[in-house]
């Protein structure tokens, strides 16, 4: 009933709509002879036009997980220091990102570089739609700049990998058994004083059916470790669900979809010259300063009234 009643208020929208439109055809012909109605029409057409412009974007939305919380990670790629940077500004992007928007954000679990950077990064993102908004910037995103941490200042090319996942909410059908774990415990490595380091609360899970790891060492105890692990884990095990799903879709309709390292979804170049190039939308930007710290709704538009991602989720 309910999944009916919003069905029935989406088609009582576009019959109002069509009317409107049917009225407005009406109104032209009167302004043949009546040209002071030429105003009230053209206020009309424009009111028209922003709704159904609005109403297009919202379709973007469709997915049955786009309205959730969304879980962001960031691996670092190959390349040592370089890529771990990269990582840690792609995650400095993001929270000012989310910071604009008004969104929560809670760092589930961090591994730090060794000398600068994050190895990799996972990242709680709340809000209305967060994940709708962030299944855009799934994919490998790569930097090219002089670098900092070479001392003839040469040119590198860096690569990370930007995952993201619907938080897997309590209506979600995950069903996770005991025997199905194996969890390990470890010190941890992540800032936090001398406590965390003397003790072993840093939790390591492997989903044993899927072979999925997760780990979590951001919080001072065990316990809190194992009950945010546990909450990244249901996430990867739907994404994973989700990603079945997908290429299921793909072969009947005789599509092939490949996942990895080698087509990154955008390229940031600082240099020889400055621009933020999406390759899937060929939206591009000559400010990547202003991309860099959380202006990505244009990137993100494109992406979303492209239609690139009806079908993700």
């Amino acid at each position: 009933m309910r999944r009916m009643a919003e069905k029935k208020k989406a088609v009582e929208m576009w019959r109002g709509l069509e009317k409107r439109a049917a009225d407005l055809t009406e109104l032209l012909t009167l302004a043949e002879e009546d040209t002071s109605l030429l105003g009230e029409i053209e206020a009309e057409i424009d009111k028209l036009s922003t709704q159904l412009d609005d109403l297009e974007f919202q379709m973007a939305f469709s997915g049955e997980f786009d309205n959730r919380n969304g879980i962001l990670a960031i691996h670092a790629g190959a390349g040592g220091t370089e890529s771990q940077d990269w990582a840690a500004m792609l995650m400095r992007m993001y929270l000012r990102w989310a910071e604009r928007r008004g969104y929560k954000t809670e760092a589930l679990d961090v591994s730090p570089g060794e000398e600068a950077g994050v190895k990799s990064v996972v990242i709680g993102i709340s809000g209305d739609y967060a994940s709708g908004y962030l299944k855009s910037e799934h994919g490998v995103h790569r930097l090219v700049r002089l670098s900092p941490f070479d001392a003839d200042h040469g040119r590198h090319t860096s690569f990370a990998l930007v995952e993201v996942m619907p938080e897997a909410a309590g209506d979600v059908d995950i069903r996770i058994e005991p025997d199905d774990l194996k969890i390990d415990v470890y010190r941890s490595s992540a800032p936090g004083g001398q406590h965390m380091q003397k003790t072993s609360s840093a939790v390591r899970i492997t989903h044993i059916p899927t072979g999925i790891i997760v780990t979590c060492q951001t919080e001072r105890s065990q316990h809190q470790n194992k009950e945010t692990a546990m909450r990244i884990l249901k996430a990867r095990i739907l994404e994973k669900r989700l990603e079945l799903q997908a290429e299921e879709r793909a072969k009947l309709k005789g599509k092939r979809i490949t996942a990895g390292w080698g087509n990154q979804i955008r390229s940031y170049v600082l240099h020889p010259y400055k621009m933020v190039k999406d390759h899937r939308t060929d939206y591009q930007s000559g400010n990547p300063e202003a991309v860099l710290d959380g202006e990505l709704d244009e990137f993100i538009n494109a992406y979303l009234r492209s239609g690139l991602g009806r079908e993700q989720w």
